[in-house]
């Protein structure tokens, strides 16, 4: 009986450890891909004089948020124990970071378009203060959680510290930009119609270019849904059932939280002023005989920005509401 009992211990052991490799090979990949997606947009602003703009900015500072936190993800927790508690508080933070970043992209929006106010840069200090500010509360909240050995209840309180000053912060991240950029589809399409209702056919195809980029902003709150719905299963099943792991649920988890920068990357840095600014290097560079095997560059280079101006004029008056490109 003994050695039945031992025989299946030993193989639960193993196939835990085999989970734990593949997890590890899932997230360390995913992380790499968003590596490589936020370096990029990062590699590209510091390129591109164009792009160094207040709205582009924020985007960079997107960027590097999700680099760290990717490398962060990538480089592992050190054996020893401060290095260890060290590793796991960078990578919490600039994970925070990166969808507080976010939230400051859609509040540009909003104030932009549904406001229309144009004092958005005078916001930077707030922008660049609130930040270091949750990470002193951070700080402040998890002094007292250095990685050792702990009792039960110590578990349960890292359980519940990490719901507190992550999961709430995201959520409250996602519905906030959930409710923004309704605001900002709903003003723009309102503003679109009676654009198109004055236009002549000439200016169709313009309008219908505005509408296609308008609708892709509301994607972008997906984008932190469809990062962390698993993880957030996760985490509320570890603690309603503590050492009890679901591998299909964990495997999701660190999948598409690692590619939460990869996502970043394409929704927000890969806007047409990107495209527009590596085309126009290109075709620099090009022989003149490739750039007429290659129409698709040249009309890349023409290409308007995705979040124009879009001015209504009525008897006597002109309303004019813009967007920053983000």
């Amino acid at each position: 009986m003994a050695p039945a009992v031992a025989a299946a211990a030993s193989a639960a052991v193993s196939q835990a450890l085999r989970d734990r490799q593949i997890l590890d090979a899932v997230g360390t990949g995913a992380a790499a891909l968003s590596l490589v997606g936020s370096s990029f947009i990062v590699l590209c602003y510091l390129l591109f004089r164009e792009l160094r703009k207040f709205s582009f900015k924020l985007v960079f500072y997107l960027a590097v948020s999700d680099m760290f936190c990717s490398l962060f993800t990538i480089l592992g927790g050190p054996s020893n124990a401060f290095y260890c508690f060290a590793h796991d508080y960078s990578a919490h933070f600039f994970c925070v970071a990166s969808f507080l970043w976010t939230t400051t992209i859609a509040f540009t929006l909003h104030r932009t378009v549904v406001k229309h106010k144009t004092d958005v840069e005078e916001f930077g200090s707030i922008f660049h203060l609130y930040l270091p500010l949750y990470y002193v509360q951070l700080e402040v909240t998890t002094e007292d959680q250095v990685p050792g050995a702990g009792s039960s209840r110590e578990a349960w309180q890292r359980h519940v510290l990490h719901l507190i000053t992550f999961y709430l912060p995201l959520w409250g991240a996602i519905l906030y930009n959930g409710f923004t950029y309704y605001e900002v589809n709903r003003m723009l399409n309102n503003a679109t119609r009676m654009a198109a209702g004055i236009s002549d056919r000439s200016n169709q195809s313009d309008i219908r270019a505005d509408r296609k980029a308008f609708k892709r902003w509301g994607y972008y709150p997906l984008i932190l849904i469809g990062s962390w719905a698993f993880a957030t299963i996760n985490r509320v099943y570890d603690f309603a059932n503590p050492g009890h792991k679901i591998f299909w649920l964990s495997f999701l988890d660190v999948g598409f939280a690692g590619l939460m920068g990869l996502f970043n990357s394409i929704a927000y840095g890969l806007n047409s002023s990107v495209r527009r600014a590596i085309s126009e290097r290109i075709d620099t560079f090009l022989p003149e005989r490739i750039k007429r095997s290659l129409p698709t560059l040249s009309r890349l280079s023409q290409q308007e920005n995705e979040l124009t101006s879009l001015i209504v004029e009525a008897p006597g008056a002109k309303k004019a509401s813009s967007a920053k490109d983000c």
